[in-house]
């Protein structure tokens, strides 16, 4: 299935990446590529995960990173919606635009 970021998620992944590669660059490249295979994975597997707060919306656990990837499925695509550190309290917002 084909997989969309909404622009709240790819500022998310921005943000992780662009904070973590200050501290560690190699960090930064292995959480990235933690994310790709998971986000690989959903795409595949789109009712993997475990359904969250958020109505139609699943939330999967990235490996052994503290993030969790949110998405949904609409028009038969996969929506990335957020991505969020896993110690923050749980994410309970609307879901955004999800234009491109």
């Amino acid at each position: 299935m084909r997989v969309r970021f909404a622009p709240r998620a790819r500022s998310d992944l921005t943000h992780i990446l662009a904070y973590i590669d200050e501290r560690s660059p190699r960090g930064a490249r292995n959480v990235k590529q933690a994310l790709k295979k998971a986000i690989a994975l959903i795409g595949r597997h789109p009712l993997i995960g475990r359904p969250s707060k958020i109505e139609e919306t699943r939330v999967f656990p990235i490996g052994r990173y503290p993030y969790l990837i949110y998405w949904s499925i609409e028009a038969g695509e996969v929506w990335i919606v957020h991505i969020r550190h896993a110690s923050r309290r749980p994410w309970e917002d609307e879901l955004s635009n999800r234009s491109d």
